[in-house]
């Protein structure tokens, strides 16, 4: 015998998980670390051309690609201008600036955040000052592109906030629309 109350709630439609790429972009601030040269400078900004200047071997594209790889760049460029034998070389992004999610509708300041890896639906709402008086909390939709692809769920943040679902992971590129409450 199956009991259907008045309150129960179908789950919502899931977005597929977020990419977990960490490809460096224009605009973010990476760190350099080779083990025992400690006088170097440590703190890059990628150019609007997608280079960076680095100490001993110049000029390198780095837009678009992982910070392991960039790493491994960086080292065989200092072999290659034999600067240094075999170096340790390991690369951090502390800054995605590149990588944006747009919070908009009826938000305190809707607008772009910058993307922090972990960023959740809860957290970029609470990023843009919370909802405003005329937000319906539970009709927020979240837009992801997904293979050349828009998917979108429409969720209730009011249950995320009352833990009846879980709070939705984002990536770089998500959209979130607060729609306006009816009376």
């Amino acid at each position: 015998m199956a009991i259907i109350g008045c309150g129960s709630r179908v789950p919502p439609a899931q977005l597929p998980p977020p990419s977990s790429s960490t490809t460096i972009g224009v605009g973010d601030v990476f760190e350099v670390r080779i083990v025992r040269e400690d006088n170097l400078p440590t703190m890059f900004t990628v150019a609007p051309d997608g280079t960076v200047d680095l100490p001993y071997i110049k000029r390198v594209h780095v837009a678009g690609l992982e910070p392991q790889k960039v790493a491994e760049i960086v080292r065989q460029q200092l072999i290659e201008q034999d600067y240094l034998t075999d170096p340790i070389v390991s690369v951090s992004v502390k800054e995605y600036n590149s990588k944006r999610v747009e919070v908009l509708g009826e938000v305190a300041r809707p607008g772009s955040l910058r993307f922090e890896p972990g960023m959740t639906l809860l957290r970029a709402v609470s990023l843009v000052g919370g909802f405003n008086p005329m937000a319906a909390k539970d009709n927020v939709t979240v837009r992801r592109q997904v293979d050349g692809t828009t998917r979108a769920v429409t969720v209730s943040v009011q249950d995320i906030i009352d833990n009846v679902t879980p709070d939705i992971p984002l990536q770089a590129g998500d959209s979130i629309n607060v729609a306006q409450r009816i009376f």
